[in-house]
């Protein structure tokens, strides 16, 4: 009588519970013994008690993130085989190769079905049963050199230090995609530039201090209380030796300066105007490009209550526009794969698509899902739909979608940009698309 086989033993280290929950439903189901982390620390320790088979990581996870999982693994000659199959909402190719270096089975895109990673665990594991080594990569030839490449920061670059609309979140729901609001930064490898004051100020602020004293040339693109809220919390306006130069619309119902500093009010705030340390100068916008060293930044309005403007950034012969509230067509409802730019709805925005036209990376909002902007009409921000509709019609190379509402947990924000890339195949414009999160940068 044949001795019955043993469940493989599968190790999920996932820190949202829903996902982790359903994921691992499914593989019990099929027969597999699950065990599950909830952070980077935790795998680690169940790796060494539980000793799977085979480890399903996410990438972003609290206390230890997956690349430093996997670092750790391939360093140890107990778990330096160890399969790995990653998990992770970001498909950047550049990443993904840095990941399979790392020596993992395959890599999932969330959100995934289930079914998708039984089917490859299937695979793998009648691989492991017919073939002798599957698991084990080739030793490096002795006296081979070893090939280990430096990343260029001085490298123009972008970061996200806020994506979130209207007020910061947190929890871990909010886990992946972050809860701070508005703040982005375009990094040309000498200037920094940052666009928006909201709650990510903060983090791009104790950065700067990193790097010691310098000119911080700051943008506004409107003054609503998610876009300027991170000023009081920005650490180099207390230093002194900083300078920052504030830009900002004169059609504010105040003064730039004092919608900003008016925060830090005695009836709101323990530090006051007088108490800042820094140079600060506030320069209002015109129809004249801003020039700060080799980079050129432009800006136009958009439709959203107030005076509100996206930022174009042109260097380097390429171009950058950070525009994160924009009620494209407002009231359309329709579908958008009949929209043209001769489309009477659409002339009126022939403005804004001459700005977009052709640039290289969009960091642009698409805050409502169509369903929902019926009731929204108005708000100030795009639905869905006409977001991608404006993508093709502009032939915008690359998007990044910001200003996530802050109803939009982890696996909503997963599941919307799903649709996302469904629509913009649907209209035959299927360019790069990403949801932008906390802390995200990305080298031009």
């Amino acid at each position: 009588m044949a001795t019955p086989t043993p469940p493989k033993k599968i190790l999920l280290a996932e820190d949202v519970r829903a996902i982790s929950l359903r994921v691992s439903h499914a593989l019990e189901t099929h027969g597999y013994l699950v065990k599950v982390a909830e952070d980077g620390e935790e795998c680690l320790e169940q790796i060494e008690e539980f000793k799977p088979d085979l480890l399903v990581l996410d990438l972003i996870m609290p206390k230890m993130n997956g690349l430093e999982v996997l670092r750790h693994l391939r360093a140890q000659q107990a778990t330096q085989h160890l399969p790995v199959i990653v998990t992770t909402a970001k498909d950047y190719s550049t990443e993904l190769q840095h990941i399979q270096q790392t020596g993992p089975v395959d890599v999932l895109i969330k959100p995934f079905d289930p079914e998708l990673l039984l089917g490859k665990l299937e695979q793998y594991f009648q691989e492991v049963a017919t073939t002798r080594g599957v698991t084990h990569r080739p030793q490096q030839p002795a006296g081979m050199e070893q090939y280990a490449p430096v990343l260029d920061t001085k490298r123009p670059h972008v970061r996200l230090w806020g994506t979130r609309g209207s007020i910061p979140v947190c929890g871990a729901r909010y886990a992946q995609h972050g809860g701070n609001t508005t703040c982005f930064e375009y990094n040309s490898g000498k200037e920094r530039l940052i666009f928006d004051a909201g709650s990510g100020l903060r983090e791009a602020g104790l950065s700067f201090l990193a790097g010691g004293p310098c000119h911080v040339h700051l943008f506004v693109s409107h003054t609503h209380w998610d876009h300027i809220q991170g000023f009081p919390f920005f650490s180099p306006i207390y230093v002194p030796g900083f300078e920052i130069t504030v830009y900002g619309e004169r059609g504010f119902g105040k003064n730039i300066e004092s919608l900003l500093c008016g925060q830090m009010d005695r009836d709101y705030f323990p530090i006051q105007r007088e108490d800042l340390r820094a140079k600060i100068n506030f320069v209002f916008l015109d129809d004249e490009p801003v020039k700060i060293g080799d980079v050129t930044v432009t800006r136009e309005f958009t439709q959203h209550p107030g005076a509100t403007v996206g930022f174009k950034v042109q260097h380097a012969g390429r171009s950058v526009v950070f525009m994160p509230d924009n009620e494209f067509l407002q009231g359309y409802t329709g579908s958008p794969a009949v929209l043209t730019r001769d489309t009477d709805l659409v002339v009126p925005y022939e403005p804004i698509l001459k700005f977009l036209d052709g640039v290289d990376l969009l960091v642009h909002e698409a805050q409502y899902l169509p369903t929902d902007y019926p009731k929204r009409i108005g708000w100030g921000h795009s639905n869905l739909a006409t977001a991608c509709a404006m993508t093709k019609l502009t032939g915008v190379k690359r998007w990044i979608v910001v200003h996530h509402d802050p109803d939009h947990d982890d696996p909503a924000l997963h599941s919307k940009l799903n649709l996302t890339r469904q629509i913009l195949r649907e209209i035959g414009h299927p360019i790069e698309v990403v949801h932008g999160y906390d802390g995200m940068s990305e080298y031009l």
